[in-house]
């Protein structure tokens, strides 16, 4: 009846859903990335109830064609709303998938109002000195909201990681650290949540002057947990139905974490279990937010 597919056209399986619509003569139906994110949770745990939502990832397409992952939205069916979202960070063309989280890191300095620091910190680094002065110049780049991007901004920052390997490398080694450090309190004043949207730069100055890094990572994973918790409280009524998703909650750490805040403010969430919370659930997803558009199912 229909293909759906990512906003996102350079997705590979976007170009071949295009192309398969053309062949058979079927209509498209684009579905924004991180409503799928959700819609594979309400799939899963077949719910059809109106839920808030966090979705955070490493990228996905927005509907102004902005690159997203760390979303507030509020889902009907096969409509959503953004309530709100990290604010943004503003990088060098092409670093949100660069692979190089001192990159990250860099481009957290800049927004701080430390981007003297970055050759000091990351001189070792090919191009650090022509990615200050790019920074600073405020030129070109591009804007993202990416979850995934402030786990390596994360990394970065405690020298934990400057370049990956493998995909979520930077995320990986910093859950690990987090785990080993175990329990921390989180950051007082490490968040301020603004307009709906969600501010973790003075967590950000934290890590930049912290000496080690074990307790950075545990101190980080605290403090996004309780931030986040307090984030979704500022939108959701009390003990309503939550989801949260997307490639981020592949991290145990974060996810315990949000977990029991969650609990503890009084919400009942929703969580990937028989489908993985990345990627690999986005097909179901789009499959479900399908049959709602074709069923006539409104918000």
């Amino acid at each position: 009846a229909v293909v759906v597919h990512d906003l996102d056209t350079e997705n590979p399986a976007t170009r071949l859903a295009l192309a398969m619509a053309a062949q058979r003569g079927l209509p498209l139906l684009g579905v924004q990335h991180h409503h799928a994110h959700v819609a594979a949770v309400l799939a899963e745990h077949h719910r059809e109830e109106p839920v808030y939502a966090l979705a955070l990832d490493g990228y996905g397409k927005g509907d102004d064609g902005t690159v997203w992952g760390g979303e507030l939205l509020r889902v009907d069916g096969a409509y959503f709303a953004r309530l709100g979202h990290l604010v943004p960070l503003r990088l060098a063309e092409n670093d949100h998938e660069s692979g190089q989280p001192w990159r990250l890191a860099a481009a957290v300095l800049q927004a701080l109002g430390r981007g003297h620091e970055i050759v000091r910190r990351f001189g070792s680094q090919s191009g650090a000195s022509a990615l200050a002065e790019h920074l600073a110049s405020g030129y070109g780049g591009l804007n993202t909201t990416s979850m995934g991007r402030l786990l390596d901004a994360a990394a970065g920052l405690l020298g934990i990681c400057f370049v990956t390997h493998y995909r979520g490398q930077a995320g990986l080694l910093l859950e690990g650290l987090a785990e080993r450090q175990g329990e921390v309190a989180p950051l007082t004043g490490g968040w301020v949540i603004d307009n709906g949207n969600l501010d973790l730069l003075p967590l950000f100055s934290a890590l930049a002057d912290e000496q080690n890094a074990q307790h950075g990572a545990a101190l980080f994973h605290a403090t996004l947990a309780a931030a986040l918790s307090d984030w979704l409280a500022s939108a959701a009524p009390p003990q309503a139905t939550v989801i949260a998703c997307g490639g981020c909650l592949q991290n145990q750490v974060l996810g315990r974490g949000l977990r029991n805040r969650l609990a503890d403010a009084g919400f009942l969430l929703l969580e990937a279990r028989r489908i993985p919370p990345n990627d690999g659930g986005i097909s179901l997803g789009q499959a479900w937010i399908a049959q709602h558009h074709l069923l006539g199912v409104s918000a």
